[in-house]
Parts: structure tokens; sequence; C-alpha cells
């Protein structure tokens, strides 16, 4: 669960010694710088030592400085702006961004397969096995993962990709939906209002939603009927989805799974369709 920091260091300020209090201060007034630097170097711009900003972390509730800066990062991720972004990633210092993306996703899809709620995921395959049909949303960043998710479940079930390229189109989109539908909705930092808007619908109107965000204190998890998590960082200006893309490729997999014999069925017809209109290139063709 992320918390939020700034609440924790005033549960815990009068409490703290002189040199955590610096360290307190200095956040609270640089909380965006703050989040992207090591313990060290925010050591040396308040003036303690490294050792004493990993205990302050301790000292406020966290399990050590790594934890600590996760949630101070996730906790600013959403409120930065693109030009901010950049900005933070020029302060990782001598960083190779090429390692650093490829060990970022690592991370994030082996603690993502960690930390994912068995429950979560096992109730969201029944409800899109029962669904009557599944609406997807991702705006921006997210709308990638939305085409994915569709093109993969558009095999087996009745699925609506929904275009929020603006607001009435979106609602006439899903103007049909009911409780005997799913929404899946998709949405990491920054956050987008539409996707917001369309879950405002699809709950007035008793739908099953799946939330997949990033934390759950991310503004589309109230929305949820069972919420599924995946970690997310950022390298530069960019989010990494990989963990996200990772997690929807799990949830289409496992259901599908369960309608083996209507996959392949269906698979069967699209090849004979895909070679007749020669979607796919055959080999020797030029």
């Amino acid at each position: 669960m992320t918390e939020n920091v700034q609440e924790k260091i005033e549960l815990y300020y009068a409490s703290l010694s002189k040199g955590h209090k610096k360290i307190a201060d200095y956040i609270k007034n640089n909380y965006e710088r703050a989040s992207f630097m090591t313990a060290a170097a925010l050591g040396e711009a308040v003036g303690v030592s490294e050792s004493t900003v990993v205990r302050f972390a301790s000292c406020v509730g966290f399990s050590g400085f790594p934890e600590f800066k996760r949630n101070l990062q996730e906790s600013v991720r959403s409120r930065l702006t693109s030009v901010q972004r950049v900005e933070a990633a020029g302060r990782m210092s001598g960083a190779n961004l090429m390692e650093l993306a490829f060990a970022s996703d690592i991370e994030m899809i082996k603690k993502t397969a960690e930390n994912i709620s068995r429950e979560a995921f096992a109730e969201s395959v029944k409800a899109i096995n029962r669904a009557k049909r599944i609406y997807i949303i991702g705006v921006r960043s997210s709308a990638s993962l939305a085409g994915f998710a569709a093109l993969y479940l558009s095999y087996l079930y009745d699925v609506v990709l929904i275009d929020p390229s603006s607001t009435v189109e979106m609602f006439e989109q899903m103007f049909r939906i009911d409780s005997d539908d799913v929404c899946i909705a998709i949405s990491f930092p920054r956050y987008s209002s539409r996707t917001l808007k369309a879950l405002k619908f699809a709950q007035s109107r008793q739908a099953t939603i799946i939330s997949i965000t990033d934390t759950d204190i991310s503004p589309i998890a109230p929305y949820a009927t069972h919420l599924l998590l995946a970690r997310s960082n950022m390298v530069s200006f960019v989010d990494s989805l990989a963990a996200p893309l990772s997690l929807i490729n799990a949830l289409v997999a496992v259901s599908a799974g369960e309608k083996q014999e209507e996959l392949h069925k269906n698979l069967e017809e699209l090849e004979e369709i895909w070679d007749e209109y020669h979607v796919y290139r055959v080999d020797g063709e030029k």
C-alpha cells in the first residue's frame, strides 16, 4: 500500500531529532527534487550523513530508505508535468538511462508478480468469462495497453474499445453498459479525467469494474469491483508500462485458457479469413 509521506512525516515530526527534522524540512520544501535523490545526495543537500538519512526513513514509519523513496516518488509522480519529469530525470546523477530503463522494467514486473492480489485476479477472470460485453478504456499512454487488451480479448468476447477522444462520443459508446457487463479501466500517472468520467457512468449502471492501475490511492481505485495493481516507474519523461502490459497479458491468457475449445474454433475461422485476405505476409512473398 502506498502511504502519504508528508502525512507520516507530520505525524512523527515532534519526536524527531534535530538532524532528522532538518531532513523533514528539506523534503517539505523540495518535495519533487528529494523524491529522486539517493540517501547520500539527500544527506549532502541537508548537511547530514547518509546513515542519518537511512535512519530517518525508519523513524517516520518505513521499513527503510528504499520503501520511503518509492512512496515519495509515487506520491509526486502523478503531479509532475512532462517538463518537470525531464528535469527530475536529469538529477539521476551518472545514471545510464538505457540500463536504468531495462533494470526498472525487470524490477517492476518482479514486484508486480510478487504483490498482485491472487483473489482479485481470479475474480477478474471470472467476471470476464461471465460478462455479456466487455468495455475497455485507456487514455493517453494507457491507450496502448487498452488496445492490446481489446485485440486479444476480442478473439473470444464481445469487446468495445472505448474511444475517449471526445466526452460525448465516449458516452455514446457506453450508453448500453449494464450490470451484465464488465468495464476494464486502465490508468497510470498522469491520470486521465476522462477515464474517471467513464467509470462514474459505468458504476451508475452497476457494471462490474476491473481497475488496472499503479497504487490503491489511484483515483480509479475507488470505482473498482476488482482492483489489479501493476508497478510502474518513471524513466526520463516516460513511464515504464512493462509491468502493466505483463499483467494484462496474464489476465488475457488465464481468461482465454478457461475457454480453450471456443478459442481454438474462433482462431481457426480467423486464420481462414486472414489467409483469404492476405492479412499476414506469407514466407516467399515479396
